[in-house]
């Protein structure tokens, strides 16, 4: 099997899905009278961040964890090197923006600049209950689940190896928790669990990251042909694509996602370049800043754009409104370059330094 590296195709897919819950914001700001069915779910999105990344992070690490050679501390600083920074900056962002705009007299509601859900922003716990309101950069909550996921990866690594031998049984389970916690939780929660993100967003990525691990297991043990991966990734974007068009329960669409994740990694795995392509891996290696930097500006182009043209409401011209999303890829090119990436880096590096120090300071 590839490396982590060269699941190529995994990589691009992270880039649709962040612009798919781009789509599901920015679609009400659109002046055309209808949703779609896609952008209607783009939500879900999310979920399929939350597979890939219980798929990716059993690839990389599962492997080590079964040989006894995993560092939880070292894995928790590089998990926190990849999240945290951009995270923190935006926050920062959001901050900047709520006093430039009292500062010219446009009041900034609590939903937005929170106080009291500072705390829990920069702990990285406020979709675990610990949040009064949103505040702040509300795309974050799921970064707040990532961090319960992470913090909790040994007791997946554990399921996951104990299974690695019995990949259908390790699916047939995540799918199983899968069909029976997300009606539970609606009936007694009275929402549903993919719309959970400062209340229960901790447990929402559960059921989605134990099922990557378990679609990693099925794709590792080789049991499918690859022969079967063209025609796999066919019938599961067609499944994906139908289960969101006839408005299928969120938990089939789910499962769909997962069948398009383990197919694309087949289709790696086969050799195909499908989706290798310099462009489509750069798209999805900056797809992070494009998911946490779109509220931000939407918040700020849309208020521009309507006091510019002087549109009552937030609803926007097509030419207006294809114009503000597309600006999202360069604005996410210059934040992965400019922060997250040397970020990044430097949290690595300082760690490596600290490494490289300890043995020379026990030997003094």
């Amino acid at each position: 099997m590839p490396d982590a590296a060269n699941i190529k195709p995994l990589t691009a897919l992270r880039f649709i899905a962040a612009f798919w819950v781009v789509i599901f914001h920015y679609w009400p700001n659109l002046a055309v009278g209808f949703t779609p069915a896609l952008a209607t779910k783009g939500y879900l999105g999310v979920e399929a961040f939350f597979i890939l990344s219980g798929f990716i992070l059993c690839h990389v690490y599962l492997q080590g964890f079964g040989q006894g050679q995993f560092r939880y501390g070292d894995f928790l600083w590089n998990r926190l090197a990849r999240v945290y920074p951009l995270h923190l900056a935006t926050l920062l962002g959001i901050g900047l923006m709520a006093a430039v705009a009292s500062l010219a007299g446009i009041a900034v509601g609590n939903n937005i600049v929170s106080w009291e859900a500072l705390p829990a922003n920069l702990l990285l716990v406020h979709a675990w209950g610990f949040a009064p309101v949103a505040g702040w950069n509300h795309a974050s909550w799921s970064i707040s689940a990532e961090w319960f996921a992470y913090l909790t990866f040994p007791a997946f690594a554990f399921a996951a190896w104990k299974l690695r031998e019995k990949p259908f049984l390790a699916v047939g389970l995540a799918l199983a928790f899968i069909a029976a916690l997300y009606p539970a939780f609606q009936a007694l929660a009275g929402f549903p669990l993919t719309a959970a993100t400062i209340k229960w967003g901790a447990l929402r990525i559960v059921p989605c990251f134990a099922f990557g691990c378990a679609l990693h297991a099925l794709w590792r043990s080789g049991v499918i042909p690859s022969r079967l991966a063209a025609p796999g990734l066919l019938i599961t974007s067609a499944l994906v694509l139908g289960a969101v068009q006839l408005g299928a329960p969120d938990m089939i669409i789910v499962a769909a996602l997962g069948g398009l994740i383990l197919a694309l990694a087949c289709l790696a795995a086969s050799g195909s370049s499908f989706a290798t392509q310099s462009i489509f891996v750069y798209l999805g290696e900056i797809s992070y800043s494009t998911y946490m930097i779109c509220i931000p500006w939407k918040i700020i182009a849309v208020n521009a754009a309507t006091k510019i043209l002087g549109i009552e409401g937030e609803q926007l011209p097509l030419l207006i409104w294809i114009a503000i999303v597309a600006a999202l890829v360069p604005l996410s090119a210059a934040s992965y370059h400019l922060i997250e990436k040397p970020a990044r880096e430097h949290m690595k590096s300082w760690a490596q330094r600290r490494a490289q120090r300890r043995p020379a300071a026990v030997g003094a």
